[in-house]
């Protein structure tokens, strides 16, 4: 990213945002009551549990937990990181997005990074016309031509997926577009030139079968280079850059969300020529890792896409731990619902290969009979013990089950245990021993919904009615700072949500924005959504009932305490001074009909 988003102005852009229109531009929204609703744009409902409130610019589904604020909405509907949602609303509102560099100084670098940026995406889209143009013109592009039809591509395929040709020159984007010494700068920076210890620069990309890679808002951000003739390396990608990030991008991604916005499988397969071969048999739901193994943010982005991902690699030594390196960075993503399966081809077959010679069919039908996660997972666990043996079935349970505790809570991580269980004959209990102290930790960490706590409820009614800051009884009790002394786990948060809520009037959704990037972000979003069971007149005295609750609560704590050090004489003069005011707040609430 060329710069870091100023969080002034997502702040801003929320409090500009109508949550309910931007919706409603999306998925048809009727009144009701208060609020607004729908069936579900995010799972399968006839009955509509999918709700749209105006006064809190948030959004919540009671049949599926979906929830948020306007950018969440974006995210999770067109598909975008958060900022190309970013990016998205503000595009919708006429608004240009800043871009500081951390290390800048004032608005002109904030400016500056937005249009270098800005620059550089129109500067690649020029590069890819350019090699498009190089493929139909240049002398030496009938081998390319050639190879193309070689290897079974139509001139229709090569030009829906923009196909070009680099030429074999050292100087042909240097001297195309490389006119001033700030050109070749810019070139430099997006890795389309090279400059070598004698300060001479030339291009990047000669004499190669170019691929363009677009990003998930389809704007050029790189290049895939395939060799045609003898050469190293056979594939050539563009570096790291301000725009390209090869771990988070997938050659192909673009062109699979345009052919269906939720496709109901993906499959990940290894080149550019695989993508492309598998689309003009009209399996419009491949894309490639850019030939590196599949990264955790590239599953966490196709799951966001699709509940069903295949893996589809060779099946030498390479490919299995290709595939594996996948199913480690998976393990964290599978929730409920989400499938990981994996496909290995026989040897010197590849996905372009095997769909020419046998067809749409027969490729589709090795996709639906993948391998699933957890049968790949014990199958290469098994092949390093020896199940036989007392001490292999052990060295198996110490290897599976680290693995298994990465996976979320739910019905998927249970089968897996019990599978685990199966294959060891063993009773779960006696394998619960060999788990390791941080997942029994995990395993009983309570979750926001599972307790209703007074510090929890008072929470959940300030994200959904931050106005009750802005009220007199909160400002007082602020003043005196009526908290200041409890220790309570989640009475810091309260305090740091109740001094954010007296500083501005706030909605929901603005609230929860402060928080995104921290550790309380998910868990305050799942406050944000909670029932509360009190109308809306009743809230506020509902909230001030709960904080009463909390600080009799200390009161309560305190008073044992001091007790305790009471009858074993270690009171300070001021502790014993505070222990009678306690006892006399104490008689006084339980009097106190």
């Amino acid at each position: 990213m060329a710069g870091h988003i100023p969080r002034e102005f997502i702040d801003d852009l929320l409090a500009r945002t109508d949550i309910v229109e931007v919706v409603d531009s999306r998925v048809r929204l009727k009144k009701a009551g208060k609020n607004y609703g729908a069936c579900c744009p995010f799972h399968n409902e006839k009955t509509p549990s999918f709700t749209v409130s105006q006064d809190k610019q948030f959004y919540h589904c009671f049949g599926c937990g979906a929830h948020g604020n306007a950018i969440d909405f974006i995210m999770e509907y067109e598909r975008l990181e958060f900022v190309d949602a970013i990016d998205e609303l503000a595009g919708q509102m006429g608004l240009e997005v800043p871009r500081e560099q951390r290390s800048g100084k004032g608005p002109q670098a904030k400016q500056a990074s937005a249009e270098q940026k800005r620059d550089g995406y129109e500067l690649m889209e020029q590069l890819a016309r350019f090699y498009q143009a190089q493929l139909r013109q240049n002398p030496n592009s009938k081998k390319v031509v050639e190879y193309l039809k070689q290897r079974g591509l139509s001139g229709e395929t090569a030009r829906d997926w923009e196909i070009g040709y680099a030429p074999a020159d050292w100087d042909g984007v240097f001297k195309a577009f490389g006119h001033t010494a700030q050109q070749q700068e810019q070139l430099l920076s997006l890795g389309m030139l090279i400059e070598n210890d004698n300060k001479r620069r030339y291009d990047r990309f000669r004499d190669r079968v170019m691929f363009p890679i677009r990003d998930k808002r389809g704007r050029v951000i790189g290049f895939g280079g395939r060799i045609i003739d003898d050469g190293t390396p056979k594939y050539l990608n563009s570096p790291e850059t301000p725009l390209f990030h090869k771990g988070l991008e997938l050659y192909g991604l673009f062109q699979v969300k345009e052919a269906e916005r939720k496709p109901k499988q993906v499959v990940i397969v290894e080149g550019y020529m695989d993508v492309v071969a598998l689309s003009q048999y009209e399996i419009n739901y491949a894309v490639a890792s850019l030939g590196t193994a599949t990264s955790r943010e590239q599953l966490q982005t196709l799951f966001r896409l699709t509940d069903k991902v295949v893996c589809c690699y060779d099946g030498d030594r390479a490919g299995r731990e290709a595939a594996w390196r996948a199913l480690e960075n998976a393990l964290p993503l599978l929730k409920d619902g989400i499938q990981l399966r994996f496909v290995f081809l026989p040897d010197g077959e590849d996905p372009d290969s095997l769909v020419q010679a046998q067809g749409k069919a027969a490729f589709e039908q090795i996709i639906d009979d993948a391998q699933p996660m957890a049968d790949f997972l014990f199958q290469q666990l098994t092949a390093q013990v020896d199940m036989n043996q007392q001490e292999g079935r052990a060295k198996f349970a110490q290897l599976a089950s680290p693995l298994i505790s990465k996976m979320p809570d739910g019905v998927m991580r249970e089968m897996m245990t019990d599978k685990l269980c199966q294959r060891l004959a063993m009773p779960r209990e006696t394998l619960e021993k060999l788990l390791t102290p941080a997942q029994e930790d995990i395993k009983k960490q309570p979750t926001a919904q599972q307790k209703r706590t007074p510090v929890r409820t008072a929470i959940a009614t300030l994200l959904q009615h931050p106005e009750l800051g802005q009220t007199e009884q909160v400002k007082a009790l602020h003043g005196i700072d009526a908290f200041a002394d409890i220790t309570m786990p989640g009475v810091p948060l309260l305090k740091r949500l109740i001094e954010q809520t007296i500083a501005e009037p706030l909605t929901t959704a603005r609230l929860l924005e402060r928080w995104r990037e921290t550790p309380e972000y998910s868990s305050l979003a799942k406050l944000a959504s909670w029932e509360l069971h009190v109308d809306e007149e009743s809230c506020e005295p509902h909230f001030f009932d709960t904080l009463e609750k909390l600080l009799n609560m200390f009161v309560e704590q305190r008073t044992e305490l001091l007790l305790a050090r009471a009858r074993e004489n270690r009171l300070s003069a001021e502790e014993k001074q505070e222990l009678q005011q306690l006892l006399r707040e104490r008689q006084q609430i339980e009097t106190t009909p």
